[in-house]
């Protein structure tokens, strides 16, 4: 038997269609067997983390919006008590703002799988996932194209206006959880990410997720130019490192907006190794 992992053809890495292959491996987390689902190597979407306004973004492209839709919609079927889904490493990338590291996803069926302090403190422990999963799910979502063809319509049909938003986007242990309060509103979560399009005049595209309590706990926000937007700032970010000793967040990210922008501007001059130069730039 060979010992070589098994990757995707290249035609299927971009694949977003029913019956997406996605691997499957059994975790003991907090003294209880979870099924844990995650991405094959190879899959073509990627996908960051951060936090503006006291509410936690999931960013990607349209790509990965519909990607995004796809795990929700399939999630609401096919999971069992104590059933994780995860987008983690090589998945995510820096965020496209300032180059900061993005957290793991975990997308909860919170209806039946408790997703406890404990529980994202074994699973934070044991990402990255490593060695042979335990097998190959096949992802139906049997529905999702029917009700892509006409988003709004559907969720007109199948949320009763009356009907609260319940379920929550919250940050625990490192982990950035997606935890929807029952199968129907995953699917509306669903829905929300597959009709995202950044194609429009400010390339840019957002869904907001759970109830409005002075602001949401999460939203799905998508951009045209998102890996473009990354690779800047990842640059931007390596550039300001190069020439300041500061370290705090708040200190560096100014600097980072100003070397990003002199960049996507084409003064992509490499810095002399003082901070000055970096300010200076118009």
């Amino acid at each position: 038997m060979s010992s070589k992992r098994a990757r995707q053809r290249p035609g299927n890495a971009r694949a977003t269609a029913d019956g997406l292959k996605l691997h499957r491996r059994t975790v003991r987390l907090d003294g209880r067997e979870h099924t844990v689902i995650g991405l094959r190597p190879g899959t073509d979407a990627r996908f960051s983390t951060n936090e503006f306004h006291r509410t936690w973004h999931v960013l990607s492209d349209g790509h990965g919006a519909r990607l995004l839709a796809r795990l929700l919609w399939g999630l609401s079927y096919q999971s069992r008590p104590g059933t994780l889904l995860v987008i983690d490493r090589p998945f995510l990338t820096p965020t496209p703002f300032d180059g900061d590291p993005a957290d793991p996803i975990v997308i909860v069926p919170s209806w039946h799988t408790p997703f406890t302090t404990h529980t994202a403190r074994a699973l934070s422990r044991a990402l990255p996932l490593r060695g042979a999963s335990d097998g190959t799910v096949r992802w139906r979502t049997h529905g999702l194209d029917t009700a892509l063809e006409d988003p709004r319509r559907w969720l007109s049909d199948t949320v009763p206006p009356w009907r609260p938003d319940r379920g929550r986007v919250e940050r625990r242990n490192g982990l950035i959880g997606l935890q929807p309060a029952d199968a129907q509103e995953m699917r509306v979560w669903a829905v929300q990410a597959g009709w995202l399009d950044p194609s429009g005049r400010h390339g840019t595209d957002y869904a907001t997720l759970g109830p409005w309590r002075h602001g949401y706990t999460g939203e799905i926000q998508v951009f045209r130019d998102f890996r473009r937007d990354v690779a800047v700032a990842r640059r931007a970010r390596a550039d300001v490192l190069s020439c300041t000793d500061e370290t705090a967040a708040e200190d560096l990210r100014p600097l980072i907006w100003d070397r990003a922008g002199a960049i996507k501007r084409g003064r992509d001059v490499p810095p002399e190794g003082r901070q000055t130069e970096l300010l200076a730039e118009p």
